[in-house]
């Protein structure tokens, strides 16, 4: 992911190689070759984040502009270092920081996630408060919404929405139980590492998961950086609060095209455009100048 970035833009280079010399990581190596490492949190956050912020930059290169930023989960940091509200050297520390306190909460295989397709969320909200040990994680789109928790409540969960005339339930290979309430620990302890964070008033606004709502003070974002970790992510109520605010264009930028699946499932009415080469963004740039 971003290999065309780092070996085609100088720019994008520099964002690669000193997340190694902040990391104490040889990020190139661990992004760009097979390596086990990427199945855990505590690279996979770093490594994702990295990538981003090296792809935004060949973005301010083509003079696009963004009027308002969001991202899913990992995305809310590189939301934040484009608005200005976060520098991109804190970005990679703290995501650093933050996969090493996830992967740490919680024993592998004790907790997991499933993807919910094909029901309201009002039944998958009932049928997850009336089990233990599972939470609502993502809001993704109409008819995809996912659950996390511990293997056993996630499964229990599961089966119940099959029996309620969910369409699918889908296993997550993920390394944890993310944006679950096991990990309510693991998000004060990144309190700690946030408090040495300096965070500005965004240029422009940006769209916070814990919310779904607008931010424009940045007393704001560090508690809702702590919540996200163990909050649900309104990625749909993200979308709907910006197309309400008259938004009719959305870029995904980074490795893959999920996100632009999704804006286009929760909306027909807006354009949704998904950039993960460096061929693809000079294409879309060159068609909107």
């Amino acid at each position: 992911m971003g290999k065309d970035f780092y070996e085609s833009d100088a720019d994008a280079k520099r964002i690669f190689d000193h997340a190694s010399e902040l990391l104490s990581l040889d990020m190139p190596k661990l992004i760009f070759e097979p390596d086990d490492r990427l199945d855990l949190t505590e690279y996979t956050q770093a490594a994702m984040v990295t990538t981003g912020l090296a792809m935004l930059e060949s973005v301010r290169k083509t003079g696009l502009k963004a009027d308002v930023c969001a991202g899913l989960s990992l995305g809310e940091y590189e939301a934040l270092v484009l608005c200005g509200a976060m520098s991109a050297d804190d970005a990679v520390l703290t995501v650093r920081e933050r996969g090493k306190l996830m992967q740490e909460a919680v024993p592998a295989g004790v907790g997991t996630m499933a993807a919910v397709l094909g029901t309201d969320a009002s039944l998958i909200e009932k049928i997850v408060s009336e089990t233990e040990n599972v939470w609502i994680a993502n809001y993704n789109c109409p008819g995809q919404i996912v659950i996390s928790g511990t293997a056993d409540g996630v499964r229990e969960a599961g089966e119940r929405l099959k029996s309620a005339g969910a369409k699918r339930i889908i296993p997550l290979n993920v390394s944890g139980p993310f944006h679950s309430g096991m990990l309510k620990e693991a998000g004060e302890r990144l309190g700690k590492v946030l408090s040495g964070v300096s965070f500005h008033t965004p240029e422009i606004p940006y769209v916070a998961n814990f919310t779904g709502k607008y931010v424009t003070d940045e007393k704001e974002i560090r508690d809702l950086l702590i919540r996200q970790v163990s909050g649900s992510v309104r990625f749909e109520q993200s979308i709907r609060a910006m197309i309400e605010n008259g938004t009719d264009t959305f870029i995904e930028i980074g490795p893959g095209h999920t996100l632009t699946g999704f804006v286009r499932k929760i909306s027909a009415d807006v354009k949704a455009v998904s950039i993960e080469t460096l061929e693809q963004l000079k294409t879309y740039a060159e068609g909107n100048k």
